[in-house]
């Protein structure tokens, strides 16, 4: 058939195609911002690890995640660090601190880093100038993540302020500042010495460690170091490669938390909106070419045919409704990266913006598939 039927069907009622557009449109939206933000919880993961100079972590068993940790004795730093192939072994210390904003006097969490400033424990240039390396030697002295929610209040260095552990507070300065990102883990960073780690969250000795860093030689083997290390060290810790405990905290921050389910939910029930609005359009356009399409059948057109048609209206709505809403998500991304202050790595992916175009033909197809029933059933001595 040479005649555009579907198109023209479309265009006979541009209002409605203007809704069934703006339908479209308003479900891949959902889909886009769902996986985006389902995307980001997986690259936050990624992303506070990529800045950890370690390529084997050793952490408690009892450990959900990066934020999660259980401190276990510093002695198996001291073990690690006498295995072939091991470059050098370092403690990280990790706590959420209560940051008071100075100007709004309200308390926020923040997580901090504790390590000892001789470590190079970090990937991040900005701490090996000598500024930062001299403040975080200073007393009540942290570097403080520019990423962090403007919700903390000043971010000036030398500004002051109070964080509390435990109920108990203490004075605290900033000495200088650092870009790292807390992604779902945590609104703000700080990183201060080990030193200050125990002042800030005292009683909390120094000899229990929250993860143990292990950095390799550069010939090494990674696989005989981990086998080694796991051969050696008490069951206390585990011993693991930072691919897999970046595996292990995406799994579970996609998997067993309640942020997780939420974004992935989100994705179905924007799916199910998209196949209903449609489905309505299609529907009305069917029923209002009964008629039409009972003529084409007395003239010999067979039930398949009359299908492709529907369907092929399904699949120029989704294209259709796929652009708008393709365009406002790209600028949607772009107002989230701005509002977290790049905080959250939420980004258009090409792999994404695939994925989506299939979904968004797969549920307008479904929606022309349920519709059909309607055209198949039409017999033409009854609607005449």
């Amino acid at each position: 058939m040479r005649t555009p039927i579907a198109w023209l069907n479309l265009v006979h009622e541009k209002t409605r195609l203007v809704v069934a557009i703006a339908g479209v449109a308003f479900a891949v939206i959902l889909v886009f911002m769902n996986l985006g933000f389902l995307g980001s919880l997986a690259k936050s993961a990624v992303q506070m690890y990529e800045q950890i100079n370690a390529d084997i972590y050793l952490r408690s068993p009892l450990a959900l995640e990066i934020s999660s940790t259980k401190p276990f004795a510093i002695e198996r730093i001291y073990q690690a660090r006498g295995v072939n192939g091991v470059e050098r072994a370092m403690p990280l210390y990790l706590g959420y601190l209560q940051w008071r904003n100075p100007e709004t006097r309200l308390s926020r969490a923040i997580f901090a880093f504790g390590i000892n400033p001789s470590d190079p424990v970090f990937l991040i240039p900005e701490l090996d100038s000598p500024a930062n390396r001299a403040a975080l030697l200073r007393p009540d002295t942290v570097l403080y993540d520019r990423l962090s929610r403007p919700e903390y209040g000043t971010q000036k260095i030398g500004a002051t302020t109070e964080a509390r552990s435990r109920g108990i507070g203490r004075k605290v300065t900033i000495g200088g500042q650092y870009t790292f990102g807390g992604g779902f883990a945590a609104d703000g960073t700080l990183i201060m010495s080990d030193q200050n780690f125990r002042r800030y969250f005292d009683p909390f000795p120094l000899n229990r460690v929250s993860l143990g860093l292990v950095k390799l030689q550069p010939n090494a083997d990674i696989s005989t170091v981990v086998k080694n290390l796991q051969r050696i060290l008490p069951k206390d810790v585990e011993v693991i490669t930072k691919a897999e405990i970046i595996d292990r905290d995406r799994a579970y921050w996609i998997g067993a938390t309640s942020t997780g389910f939420i974004f992935g939910m989100g994705v179905i029930v924007s799916c199910i909106v998209g196949v209903v609005i449609v489905y309505q359009i299609l529907y009305t356009d069917v029923s209002n070419h009964l008629r039409q399409y009972a003529t084409l059948k007395a003239m010999g057109y067979r039930s398949r045919i009359l299908c492709a048609i529907v369907i092929q209206e399904a699949v120029i709505l989704a294209i259709l409704g796929y652009i708008p809403g393709f365009a406002i998500s790209l600028g949607l991304y772009d107002l989230t990266l701005r509002a977290t202050s790049g905080g959250l790595p939420i980004a258009m992916e090409f792999g994404r913006a695939i994925l989506v175009l299939l979904l968004t033909i797969l549920m307008c197809t479904i929606s022309g598939i349920v519709s059909l029933q309607k055209v198949i059933s039409a017999d033409p001595a009854e609607v005449f």
